[in-house]
């Protein structure tokens, strides 16, 4: 377990709601706009990456049929899986894995959703740039990516969250379907289409 890991692992233990994710009107708000973003009424397979304890997760489970929810924290993973039973979500898998070096499997044809939330400024450029790879490689021809990440200033940031957005945009095949910034987050989200840049893969 690297020092990130032990980080959060130790913020999930210290305290079950570490952002108050489900009290502030920040974290509520910021759900809300993200949810009502999403292009389709329902998908096939979503990869939600930085699931904490799973309040995004659950809202998930309810528009696809199946949600692949990571943490980096084991024990908000313990409290995703045990959110999803209370609330009888169904076709959820959630896992503990230190992304980008490990991945979960990825679906025939790849994901046709995935959420990253408030977790990818915190990878150094090198992860960065495998996370950008392998979300590419995970997504199917026409699948939806969103992207959501708070923009003030806080110590363990590594990516500032504007060039975080810029650096998933200029993904291959990657085109805007809209983008939403205000001075605490920003809210982006893009078509994969790949019927150019196959050469990339």
């Amino acid at each position: 377990m690297d020092a990130l890991a032990r980080h959060f692992e130790a913020l999930y233990r210290s305290f079950d709601d570490p952002w108050n994710v489900r009290g502030a009107w920040y974290e509520r708000r910021k759900r809300a706009l993200l949810l009502a973003s999403l292009g389709r009424a329902r998908y096939g397979h979503a990869l939600e990456v930085g699931c904490g304890s799973g309040d995004m997760t659950l809202a998930l489970a309810g528009r696809c049929r199946r949600v692949t929810a990571v943490d980096v924290a084991a024990t908000a993973i313990h409290r995703c899986r045990e959110h999803m039973l209370a609330n009888h979500a169904q076709g959820v898998e959630a896992m503990a894995l230190h992304l980008p070096d490990a991945w979960p499997v990825v679906p025939p044809g790849g994901f046709d959703l995935m959420v990253i939330s408030e977790m990818g400024y915190y990878l150094d450029d090198d992860a960065l740039a495998r996370f950008l790879a392998q979300t590419r490689a995970s997504l199917r021809p026409g699948a939806e990516l969103i992207a959501c990440h708070r923009r003030g200033h806080f110590d363990d940031r590594r990516q500032p969250t504007d060039a975080l957005h810029d650096r998933l945009g200029a993904l291959s095949g990657a085109t805007p379907l809209f983008s939403h910034t205000e001075s605490a987050f920003r809210l982006d989200a893009w078509a994969m289409d790949f019927a150019t840049g196959q050469e990339d893969q």
